[in-house]
């Protein structure tokens, strides 16, 4: 932000172009002024700049050249205003003294002639201004001659197209009570038609006040609310008077009998266990349901479990029936290799517990499937014969309703009719019609 003091000290030079040379306004600039702080009093002066009557003629004519001077020691395109002071230099409506003395500006760095412009007052630049004597390029020419050397994104632009902008012109105003025009400026001595201590004193304040980023909309952001508090969640997370305490009931239990349920199941994934052994599993697994979640057992070692020891896989599923995790157990079972031993996991399963509909349906077209696919008569005969009793054990105990599967059924009876439990089953579905 700009102080009170230098808003008032920069508007002081502004004013001083009726009477003093634009040399040395401008070394009183350098001097009055820290580097620190000349892009933000060059940017204010823009802000002015950009209304045409913010500022008299000699005003607009000193802002100009500070604009220009507080960078002439760098290259031209160095100067971040440079697209600024191109633009007004090519602006058909503009004064065309402001044109011709910002033209001036850009090329006395090329030819030192055109300083001794600077060595005038602003009223007696515009005193003895001759539009004769000055060419006024176009304005792409001045942007090739001057701006070639600037990346595009270089200097953007901070007042266009991001905010509204400080100044907002007053449409209130009658037509009759505008402020000075050029005539001013080449009449010495004349009166302003408003006030000129309060048009001063406004401007002084307007560039106290003004902001690079303009006056940018608020958007109001309300703190989010807070996420209702989960039973399970740390209870010191959400501090309060009213806490229930929880006792785990399981400390300091004997845990032995986990870890010897766990080492027997994981035998039972490598190969058969020995009688002893599998019954020792079934009547752990029998007095204690909760030990299946801490056998070790997951879904991807399922089938090795069903092929090895049926039935330990059989009661494993029946302890898991009601936990979440079932649906997994089912997949891998529905997608694993066709088998006497999975057929006799199933088949165990849809009498002990109630199976979803959806799984039987899919283990029995993986069944056919399975059947249709091999290659070998001798395994494909054995297999078909296993199907065969398994779907009449199915359908004899109530487990399917035939007509969900008919059509798929009577399908695999009639491609394979020369084996005789194929016929048999065609027999069963015909006479259930």
């Amino acid at each position: 932000m700009i102080s009170f003091q230098q808003s008032k000290l920069l508007y002081s030079l502004l004013n001083s172009g009726e009477h003093r040379p634009f040399h040395e306004i401008v070394a009183d600039f350098f001097s009055s002024f820290q580097t620190s702080v000349h892009f933000r009093l060059c940017s204010s002066l823009v802000i002015l700049l950009e209304d045409k009557k913010m500022l008299r003629s000699s005003q607009r004519l000193v802002a100009f050249a500070i604009l220009y001077q507080a960078y002439s020691s760098q290259k031209t395109s160095s100067n971040p205003f440079i697209s600024l002071l191109v633009d007004a230099a090519g602006d058909h409506d503009a004064e065309k003294f402001e044109r011709a003395f910002i033209i001036l500006l850009l090329e006395s760095s090329s030819s030192p002639s055109n300083k001794e412009v600077l060595k005038q007052s602003a009223v007696d630049y515009i005193r003895s201004f001759d539009s004769a004597l000055h060419p006024f390029p176009q304005h792409d020419q001045l942007q090739q001659q001057f701006c070639e050397n600037i990346h595009p994104e270089q200097y953007h632009c901070l007042f266009k197209d991001t905010s509204v902008k400080n100044v907002v012109a007053d449409l209130d105003i009658p037509s009759g009570c505008d402020v000075e025009s050029s005539e001013f400026d080449l009449q010495p001595g004349a009166k302003p038609k408003i006030g000129a201590g309060d048009r001063d004193e406004t401007v002084t304040e307007l560039v106290e006040k003004l902001s690079l980023q303009g006056l940018g909309p608020q958007w109001i952001r309300p703190h989010p609310p807070r996420l209702p508090v989960q039973y399970d969640e740390l209870v010191w997370l959400n501090p309060e008077n009213h806490h229930e305490l929880l006792w785990d009931n399981g400390m300091c239990a004997d845990t032995s009998k986990g870890a010897a349920v766990r080492d027997l199941i994981a035998k039972a994934l490598k190969g058969p266990l020995a009688p002893a052994q599998q019954e020792r599993v079934l009547f752990e697994l029998g007095n204690d349901p909760k030990l299946v979640y801490h056998s070790g057992l997951t879904p991807k070692k399922l089938p090795e479990l069903v092929e090895n020891n049926p039935l330990i896989a059989v009661e494993v599923l029946i302890k898991l029936i009601h936990s979440a995790e079932i649906a997994e157990y089912l997949v891998v079972l529905v997608s694993m290799d066709m088998s006497l031993h999975s057929m006799e996991v199933v088949n165990r399963l849809t009498t002990a517990v109630e199976l979803p509909t959806e799984f039987v349906h899919m283990y029995i077209n993986n069944c056919i499937k399975s059947c249709e696919n091999i290659k070998d008569k001798y395994m494909q005969n054995r297999l078909v014969r296993l199907v065969c009793v398994f779907l009449q054990s199915l359908i004899r105990n109530k487990i399917i309703n035939v007509q969900d599967c008919f059509i798929e059924v009577q399908a695999f009876c009639i491609e394979f009719s020369r084996i005789r439990e194929a016929a048999g089953l065609f027999r069963l579905l015909k006479s259930l019609e």
